[in-house]
């Protein structure tokens, strides 16, 4: 299972139920399409899938997208990379040719399948990559190594039904950085061996935690969290590396989508993603002695497949010897404790969530947890949380200047 336990005192749930009410209507209403994804009906697709692969024997994957687009699959491949079933997946999600060109002289193209994700279709950092792919390996046949994902009559769809590449849609009422439990991320991950439908059950029992059990625990976080008084930064305390790409994931997530103007006022949390136990290193210094401005998220995992116990007592390192007869992955945990007592010694808001194991089912309820999270504080803002108007004008402004310095 996955817990929340909240640090903070709760206020009384009538003086909020009037944001439940508000959610609740973004979820019946259907325009928000995330919201029903984990009951979605894949089964065409999955069926698709399994035909394109069929007699197929993909050495390598490479997702290629931006933001949404590829930090979903990017953080359940890390969070489940234990799975030894899976194949391994690279992303290329960045302009950098460096990064670009290292991933693509480690694959051999005939045994690589690439996955183009562009919800609109027509994303320049995609784009860009997919004809730096083409030039590359000289490719005339688009059929066998490539699957295009993308909203349905984009334009990256018409060039794929040009061109006899597999296509997969995003649902249009899905936004990018919402679209983790759609085909953006769904194809990907089956094809690399994960257990889709149950990342999927996971999703909903959090869905239904929430919308039919009424469970109010991640309104009362929200809520103490959006009307903070003094904190306007959210860490993400996170106990494991697994979670490093998560933690990109959480910062786009929150960042676009509860960063935005309403008129001439302003909202947003910002969000910061950091590790344990190394950050308590280093960022941790700051929490704890620096302007009380933020509220801490740990996250810790109970089960690991590290079993075996340290007893070695070393000649003048005896001081450490307090920790013997536990696993790394104890020790972890009990950093984990520690310093979150010690950021509540602070006075600090600290909220801290508890997963059984880094399954499946586990990760597509975290997942949904957090997608679920940000829609309600955009609800308590009263912003859009499903545009990215800041985003777009720069993407206005890079074309424009491109033109002009090419006249």
């Amino acid at each position: 299972m996955v817990t929340n336990n909240l640090k903070f005192s709760e206020v009384d749930i009538g003086s909020i139920e009037a944001y439940s009410k508000r959610i609740n209507k973004e979820f019946e209403d259907g325009k928000i399409g995330y919201f029903h994804l984990p009951k979605a009906d894949n089964k065409r697709d999955f069926e698709r899938v399994d035909n394109f692969t069929k007699d197929k024997n993909f050495k390598y994957l490479v997702v290629i997208g931006m933001g949404g687009s590829s930090l979903g699959t990017k953080a359940v491949c890390k969070l489940l990379s234990d799975n030894k079933d899976s194949k391994k997946v690279y992303f290329l999600d960045n302009l950098d040719v460096s990064s670009i060109d290292f991933i693509l002289n480690l694959v051999v193209f005939e045994k690589t399948l690439f996955f183009i994700v562009s919800k609109s279709g027509t994303t320049i950092e995609t784009t860009t990559i997919f004809k730096y792919i083409i030039k590359k390996f000289d490719i005339k046949d688009f059929s066998k190594n490539f699957l295009f994902i993308t909203d349905k009559n984009s334009a990256l769809e018409k060039f794929g039904k040009e061109n006899s590449v597999e296509i997969f849609n995003i649902p249009d009422n899905v936004g990018g950085r919402f679209s983790v439990l759609s085909s953006a991320s769904l194809i990907p991950l089956k094809i690399a061996g994960f257990n889709v439908e149950k990342l999927l059950k996971g999703a909903k029992h959090c869905s239904d935690e929430f919308f039919i059990k009424g469970d109010k625990r991640i309104l009362q976080k929200a809520y103490h969290y959006a009307t903070h008084k003094k904190a306007n930064i959210n860490v993400l305390f996170s106990y494991s590396d697994k979670f490093d790409h998560f933690n990109e994931w959480y910062v786009q997530l929150w960042a676009e989508s509860i960063g935005k103007k309403r008129k001439y006022k302003r909202f947003g949390l910002t969000p910061i993603g950091i590790i344990g136990s190394k950050d308590q290193h280093s960022f941790l210094q700051l929490i704890m002695d620096g302007v009380k401005d933020k509220t801490v998220t740990f996250i810790k995992v109970v089960e690991s497949k590290d079993d075996s116990s340290l007893n070695l007592s070393l000649k003048y390192l005896e001081s450490s010897d307090f920790t013997n007869c536990l696993c790394i992955s104890e020790i972890l945990n009990y950093q984990c404790d520690a310093t979150m007592q010690a950021v509540l010694n602070e006075g600090i808001s600290v909220d801290l969530i508890t997963i059984d194991i880094l399954d499946e089912w586990h990760v597509g309820y975290l997942m949904y947890y957090y997608m679920l999270l940000t829609s309600i504080v955009g609800v308590m803002f009263g912003i859009n949380t499903y545009d990215q108007p800041g985003v777009e004008i720069g993407k206005t402004i890079l074309k424009t200047i491109i033109k002009k310095d090419r006249i």
